[in-house]
């Protein structure tokens, strides 16, 4: 994994709008990653991307879209490269990470907004240790 990776997981979608749906083209996703215990509640924009339930989805948190280890600037998707990370991916948000809230136990939730999208990642601190609040994350998910 690049340094460039903070985040990478599978997740299986286990529903979609749990509380009704609030706008036309987006839903909030529900899913669970078995193989880190973990579970997340994201948004998106369904009209772009579908998603059903009991689908499969592939998430990376990214520090930038580039290919190697080193830091680019966040406007790197406008250079026109021969290939980068978002080329593999289906769906690609840019956004921040706002808030981490902890306890007294192993897991905590990662906050991160992508225009308005939220993000909330819950589990182990060990696996959500390189985001940090403040930090400007890419979202990419295939």
């Amino acid at each position: 994994m690049s340094d460039s990776i903070l985040f990478d997981s599978q997740f299986t979608v286990k529903a979609i709008d749990p509380d009704g749906k609030k706008f036309d083209r987006v839903s909030r996703i529900v899913a669970h990653s078995s193989s880190l215990s973990m579970d997340m509640s994201i948004d998106i924009a369904t009209d772009i991307y579908p998603v059903s339930a009991n689908q499969n989805l592939t998430v990376v948190i990214a520090s930038t879209l580039g290919r190697g280890d080193s830091t680019e600037d966040s406007e790197a998707w406008r250079i026109d490269k021969a290939s980068g990370l978002a080329d593999e991916y289906d769906y690609v948000m840019y956004g921040k990470v706002y808030r981490y809230d902890d306890s007294a136990s192993d897991i905590v939730t990662v906050y991160a907004s992508f225009g308005g999208l939220l993000l909330a990642l819950t589990g182990s601190y060990r696996h959500l240790s390189n985001l940090a609040v403040g930090s400007n994350v890419y979202l990419l998910i295939r």
